[in-house]
Order: C-alpha cells, then sequence, then structure tokens
C-alpha cells in the first residue's frame, strides 16, 4: 500500500537545501578566491560552472519554497 503524501515538513527540507547550496556556494567562492592561480583554467571554469548552477539552484528552491508556503495554507 501507498504512503499518503505527507507535504507537511517540504518548506524545512526545502529550505534546509537552499542553506545546504548557499554554504556551498559560498566555499567554492572562497576556495577560487584562495586558490585560483593554482587551479588550471579548467578547474576554474567547472567551478565557475557550478557556481551558476548553485545560483539557479537557489532560485528554484526559493520559487518552489513560496509555492509550498501557499499551498499549506
Amino acid at each position: 500500500m501507498a504512503k499518503p503524501d505527507d507535504r507537511s515538513d517540504n518548506v524545512a527540507k526545502l529550505q534546509d537545501a537552499v542553506q545546504n547550496t548557499i554554504e556551498n556556494l559560498g566555499e567554492s567562492e572562497h576556495y577560487l578566491d584562495e586558490h585560483s592561480v593554482e587551479l588550471s583554467p579548467q578547474e576554474t571554469q567547472t567551478l565557475t560552472n557550478k557556481n551558476e548552477k548553485r545560483r539557479e539552484a537557489i532560485s528554484s528552491l526559493k520559487s518552489e519554497i513560496e509555492d509550498e508556503a501557499n499551498v499549506q495554507e
């Protein structure tokens, strides 16, 4: 038998995901600032691309939080 759809903690889970992604972005940017001279151009570009995807994910997650909050009201 399938479990019922329990969305009561979706907002909290999404907020945790946003916070974790923000922390990863900050760590990566700090790493780039501190070690960019030691990295190859390809490594720098890879990290830059990952950070752009993180920014996009944060934006998407925040929109999803708004949607979930509206559903719960």
